[in-house]
């Protein structure tokens, strides 16, 4: 759906209006297009130490191999990710990303020195900019001051995150006391989060718990060779999932109940896959997904639990159809088709699970507290099904929308739309392809080493954290 206030304030005689009036400017944000390069500008890595030194190595060396020796200040071009990359901050040069590597801070006076000198650049950040920390979390067995320099990046990240404008955004990477900078997920999580992939990620702190995974021979193509199952496939999120996958290289089955059949079909034909006629609710749904992947592809690697309804009401007013239906579908569903995957000896070969939660279910929202049980149960679902796939090289994670452009949302009141579009750091709603692609980064090889974790796709709503 198109957002007619947020094409207004960015054209013409209305674009002028706002600035004058003071009014919320949401920026166009650039998503990703096949072939694009990885940034549109230079990116300055900040930081000191060994893990600083390796990850402005990793960046300005051909696909992350070794750089030739160079004068610490001078900028360097990569053949792989094709960046320009700065140790300091250049005058007069609008950075198109600001990396913080603060691995190595021991004391919140050890944040002074990068903090403000990334804040030396904010003013002239390139439209659409990012920032990135890369750092370790608070433990309790970290000395005082070490776990509050840690645990400051976090409030510093976030809160960055709201200040930043023109599209930019602001993430980070946290990574357990034994994963080194150069472990594949902290790579493929760098690369996303300074991708357009992430566009409507915004003010989150991706944990990363190991060094597992398989970094790709084609960043355009990571799941190559990968089959893939999505739920709820035929409309919305569940259909730019689908297409985002197979974009990504993976053979898609598409999955959806009977009476969305021919939608179904148009989706699994447009990427080139399967479709599976399924309600996911039926007690052998995970037989019957496990079979047809194995008969039609030879295997199965990712499962994308995307299908959910919604029954909206108050709790007062909330019947036991509108409760169970809810849970049944959202939650129910994901359980009993994990244990048939789990259980059938065909899902280990580093397999992936990728859930649909929602800032609903970590936030709250009034009139769903359905929808926000069963979602906040898929929060828990992956956190302790991850340890049982361990074993195999195998994820769980989930992804958590905040408000994103669909048919559902299409359909709120128009002053309740216009408000919920707002209520994050990017003053817009997202866009089902913004889902899809942190879904495909979540299931992708290089992801191995990501464990149990929400990611939220929601521009940095105000709700939540």
């Amino acid at each position: 759906m198109t957002d007619t206030y947020l094409e207004l304030v960015n054209s013409g005689f209305t674009k002028k209006l706002a600035k004058q009036l003071g009014l919320p400017r949401p920026a166009r944000l650039r998503r990703h297009q096949p072939g694009q390069p990885l940034l549109d500008g230079p990116a300055l890595v900040l930081g000191t130490g060994p893990d600083a030194d390796a990850v402005a190595t990793l960046l300005s060396s051909p696909a992350g191999g070794p750089a030739d020796p160079r004068p610490d200040d001078a900028p360097v071009v990569l053949d792989g990710w094709d960046l320009e990359v700065h140790r300091h901050p250049a005058p007069d040069v609008r950075y198109a990303a600001v990396v913080l590597v603060l691995t190595g801070v021991e004391h919140p006076d050890d944040l002074t020195q990068p903090v403000l000198a990334a804040a030396s650049t904010l003013k002239s950040l390139r439209s659409g900019a990012r920032v990135v920390t890369i750092s370790r979390p608070a433990l309790e067995t970290d000395a005082p001051a070490v776990a509050a320099a840690r645990q400051g990046v976090d409030g510093f990240l976030r809160s960055l995150a709201k200040e930043l404008r023109g599209g930019a955004t602001g993430n980070g990477l946290a990574l357990a006391a034994d994963v080194p900078v150069s472990a594949p997920s902290v790579v493929a999580g760098l690369r996303f989060f300074l991708s357009t992939r992430s566009a409507f990620v915004d003010g989150q702190l991706l944990e990363v718990d190991s060094d597992a995974g398989e970094l790709p021979t084609d960043w355009e193509k990571p799941l190559a060779g990968k089959v893939a199952v999505v739920t709820g496939a035929a409309r919305g999120i569940g259909a730019a999932i689908a297409e985002v996958l197979a974009r990504d290289g993976a053979t898609v089955v598409a999955v959806d109940v009977p009476a969305a059949g021919e939608q179904l079909a148009a989706v699994a034909n447009r990427v080139k896959g399967t479709a599976l006629q399924l309600d996911v609710t039926a007690d052998d749904a995970g037989e019957r997904i496990l079979e047809h992947a194995r008969t039609r592809h030879g295997r199965l690697d990712v499962v994308v639990h995307n299908a959910g309804i919604t029954r909206d009401k108050l709790l007062a007013n909330m019947s036991d159809d509108k409760w169970s239906s809810v849970l049944a579908v959202n939650i129910a569903a994901q359980l009993r088709i994990n244990e048939a995957l789990l259980t059938s000896g065909d899902f280990v070969d580093a397999p992936r699970i990728v859930a649909l939660a929602s800032t609903s279910g970590i936030a709250g929202n009034r009139g769903q507290t359905n929808y926000a049980a069963s979602k906040g149960g898929v929060v828990g679902m992956v956190r302790a099904t991850a340890p049982l796939l361990t074993p195999f090289g195998g994820t769980a994670n989930a992804v958590a929308p905040g408000f994103i452009e669909t048919d559902m949302t299409a359909r709120i009141p128009a002053v309740t739309r216009q408000v919920a579009r707002r209520l994050n750091s990017l003053q817009q709603g997202g866009l089902p392809v913004d889902v899809a692609e942190t879904i495909a980064f979540l299931a992708s090889p290089a992801a191995g080493g990501i464990v149990g974790r929400t990611l939220r796709v929601c521009g940095q709503n105000m709700v939540g954290r």
